[in-house]
């Protein structure tokens, strides 16, 4: 399973250290020297991270062969992809991957079926699960632990306990992620969150409080 971990912004110096924009939990797992990351475009890569640091509160990496500032410029906005095992799981108990998630089958404490998760939405506030009714309409789930009360991977399925109106017929939250994400941009002008699938900002979702 791949997984963009980091995007390479402006050279940093002139002995071939970059900037990169994080998009994992885990950089010292991910980002670490000696880590080799496939990128894409696939033609720039493989890179082999040589060393890295944070600077001013953002990570600087130099990888193998890349000595100069032009080198380093060149590779500015490539993606980084990690290889990762599908079984693998974060350290925290209460966080799983995005790939756990997806599909997984939505359902009510006495068993009545709600849908499937197609999508999941990172945003500053709080992860979302953008789930699939069986009528095509979507529903926003906030994961968060008064809601989300169980989550069996070995059954595929996801337990809710949803507060009046989150998915009644006539009350029901239907959107997509991009409107999501649309609305919170508008309270969030800066644009500090961003969302996606395989390239995300965060690569693993964490039950919050609601």
């Amino acid at each position: 399973m791949q997984l963009v971990v980091a995007r390479i912004g402006r050279a940093h110096g002139i002995k071939g250290e970059v900037t990169v924009e994080v998009r994992t939990d885990e950089p010292e797992l991910r980002l670490g020297p000696g880590a080799v990351l496939a990128t894409e475009p696939a033609g720039t890569g493989p890179l082999t991270i040589e060393t890295g640091r944070v600077h001013s509160g953002r990570l600087l990496l130099r990888f193998e062969g890349v000595r100069d500032r032009s080198a380093a410029e060149a590779l500015r906005n490539t993606l980084l992809i990690a290889e990762v095992d599908p079984a693998e799981l974060p350290d925290e108990p209460e966080e799983f991957y995005d790939h756990q998630l997806m599909d997984l089958d939505v359902v009510l404490g006495d068993g009545t079926e709600i849908g499937r998760i197609t999508e999941i939405s990172h945003l500053p506030s709080q992860d979302l699960f953008i789930v699939e009714r069986p009528d095509g309409s979507e529903v926003m789930i906030p994961f968060v632990e008064e809601i989300v009360t169980e989550i069996d991977l070995e059954e595929q399925r996801i337990v809710i306990a949803p507060p009046p109106g989150l998915i009644d017929e006539s009350e029901a939250e239907v959107a997509s992620a991009r409107d999501a994400e649309g609305a919170e941009e508008d309270a969030d002008p800066a644009g500090t969150g961003e969302d996606g699938a395989r390239k995300d900002a965060s690569d693993h979702v964490k039950k919050g409080d609601a």
